[in-house]
Formats: C-alpha cells, structure tokens, sequence
C-alpha cells in the first residue's frame, strides 16, 4: 500500500550546531542558513517510508538575515523553511543558474501562499 503523506523532521539550531553538520556532512566550513537532509539520495526503493527527510535551520543566522533585509523574523523562518523543503523535493540552485532561477520563483511563490493566509 502506497503512502500519501511525508514526514518532515525540522530542528532549529545555532550557528555552532549548524557548521558542526555542515562540516561533517557537506564538507564545508561554517554556518549556514539552511539545511537539508533527504530521506533517500535520489535512489527510489519499492519500499516507502513517508520520511521526507531533516531541515536544519540556524536561528542564530536567519535573526541576522532578518536584520539585514528588514524582514520579520518570521518571514525570514517561513523562507528557509520553504527553501529547505524544496531541496528536499530536489530542487537545487547550485546546478546551474537556471535552477537557481526555478527554486528563486518557486520559492516567491510559496512564500505569497504564506503570505495570503
């Protein structure tokens, strides 16, 4: 039997705990803003687990992000949330930069969605 929903883990960190992960599992120095961890690495199983996989997102980074953009600090949350779950859906910007052009338009585009409520 198919699974019709996913399951999204979501933990909200600081600067240490974020380069930390980023160091270990990307390979890359310092903080960030976001993370993402799929549940499956674009290797499809028979099985379905309905994990979608981990964000990770740095409150330390997002308050100083919201302080230079003069974004609330929610508005700044829902983004990096947005942008964390659509890596999640393999959406990647670091491909090419017109994938960086489609995840910056879906991106706008989920954001107003939040925005309407």
């Amino acid at each position: 039997m198919a699974c019709n929903w996913e399951e999204l883990s979501i933990l909200f960190t600081d600067d240490a705990h974020i380069a930390e992960l980023n160091s270990v599992y990307l390979g890359r120095d310092g903080p960030t803003n976001v993370l993402a961890f799929p549940m499956s690495e674009d290797s499809p199983t028979d099985v379905d687990s309905g994990m979608l996989g981990d964000v990770v997102v740095s409150v330390d980074t997002a308050i100083q992000e919201a302080n230079e953009l003069g974004k609330s600090m929610e508005e700044t949350i829902y983004r990096l949330l947005i942008h964390g779950i659509l890596h999640l859906f393999n959406y990647d910007h670091e491909r090419s930069p017109e994938d960086e052009h489609i995840m910056q338009r879906e991106e706008k585009r989920l954001l107003a969605l939040i925005r309407e409520e």
